[in-house]
This record gives structure tokens, sequence and C-alpha cells, in this order.
């Protein structure tokens, strides 16, 4: 792997004043910590840092940040934005150890397709990323879920999966990942009786009715009344 770098250099100023005056610079102050060591405070180039995070580990991508002409190993853990411009305001970096595990998050995402798809059912992810021990160099980009035997009603826990290679998956309990819930049955709409032009719901109802007595009676009495129900308020 490439080493990517990052350049940064040490402040020695604290809070608002000095942070503003590193902005107007085209800086941002950021922190590094870890190792059992005091945090290191420094300022770097927000857009070069996010140019070297464009990689597909995107934020678990292992960088080296160089400092007064030393090297660290670091991971982008933590960030701030401002709430209107969203643009970078604040870094933090974890020291890491290429020898030693760390724990990050790791994307899920899904392969394969399920019979129970087919039959209406609908996939969720109950969780977006898992947790996981792994050395820094080995940290994979994704965890990817095999759905393509999961039916409907079924799920998929954190304990079913197999972790990458030298990785180890990290919970305490055994959580859902997946799971393929039942399709919603559609209602029916109830019929509704036909309301006659004119006339109130009750009357309506029975103007409508008026026709299949008509058609039952002998003779053609109740025939004629029908109209007049029909008209009996304007």
């Amino acid at each position: 792997m490439a080493d990517i770098i990052v350049n940064a250099q040490r402040r020695e100023g604290k809070g608002k004043g000095p942070a503003r005056r590193l902005r107007q610079q085209g800086l941002i102050p950021a922190v590094v910590y870890g190792r059992k060591q005091e945090p290191t405070h420094l300022s770097v180039d927000p857009a070069g840092l996010l140019k070297a995070i464009e990689t597909p580990h995107k934020f678990n991508t292992l960088l080296t940040l160089k400092l007064d002409g030393a090297e660290k190993h670091v991971l982008f853990k933590d960030w701030a934005v401002d709430p209107v411009s969203r643009k970078l305001e604040h870094a933090d970096f974890l020291e890491v150890s290429l020898e030693e595990p760390v724990k990050v998050d790791v994307p899920v995402v899904t392969t394969g397709r399920s019979p129970g798809q087919a039959e209406g059912g609908i996939l969720s992810l109950a969780t977006h990323e898992i947790v996981l021990e792994a050395l820094p160099a080995k940290i994979p980009v994704r965890i990817e879920v095999d759905i393509t035997n999961l039916k409907i009603g079924q799920s998929i826990h954190v304990s079913q999966l197999t972790p990458p290679e030298g990785c180890k998956f990290k919970y305490s309990t055994d959580y859902v990942v997946a799971f393929l819930a039942v399709p919603e049955k559609e209602e029916v709409a109830a019929p509704v009786a036909a309301v006659v032009a004119g006339a109130t719901p009750a009357e309506g109802a029975a103007a409508a009715g008026a026709p299949a007595a008509a058609g039952a009676a002998a003779g053609g009495e109740a025939a004629k009344k029908a109209p007049e129900a029909k008209g009996a308020k304007k």
C-alpha cells in the first residue's frame, strides 16, 4: 500500500481566536491522540486532507502524517463542520501502530438476490456499519452480506457472518444485520353506495334500491313511485 501523506504544522495557540486566524490562512486546527501519549495540537490543510481520503476506504484510509520531520501513522477519526457552509473546521486523528489491531466501523453491503424479493419481500438493513478489529493496513473496504438464501420473514445476524481474513467482529449482542420483511397486504376499499344527485345520504340509498324493488313487484305501481323519490328534495 502506497503511503498517503498529509502534511501538518505544530500549533501553539488554542481557543477560538487562534483557530479563526488559522482558517483565514486556509488551514484548520487538528489534534493527534492515541497510543497513551499526550495529544499533539497541529494544523492541516482541509482540502489536502479531504483529497487524501478519496479512496475506497474513505475515513478508514491509513494516512502518514508528516510533522516536524517525523512521521506518524494515523486514521482520520473525527471532525467538525460549519453548520452553514458545511466546510471542514476541525479534525481529530488517531495515531496507530501497523503491528497493533485497531477498532473501526466498516460499511455493510448486500450481495446476491433473494428469491423472497421476487415474491414481494422487502429487504432492509438493520445496521449500515459493523464494528471490527483489524491491523490498520488490513482494514477491509466493506463487509459483504450474501442474501441469496434469505427467505421472507428471515434475518441474518452478525454471528452468521464470516469476518474478512485477519479481522474480528466486535459485538456484545448478536444483533440483526439484514432481514426480509413480509410484504404489506393491500387494503381493499369497501364498496360505497351510490348517492343520488340532490338527495341526502339516506334518501340516495333508498333511491338506489328502488329499481330493484320495482322489478320484483307485480305491476308498474312501484316503478312509478321511484322517480318521485328520486326528485323528492331539490
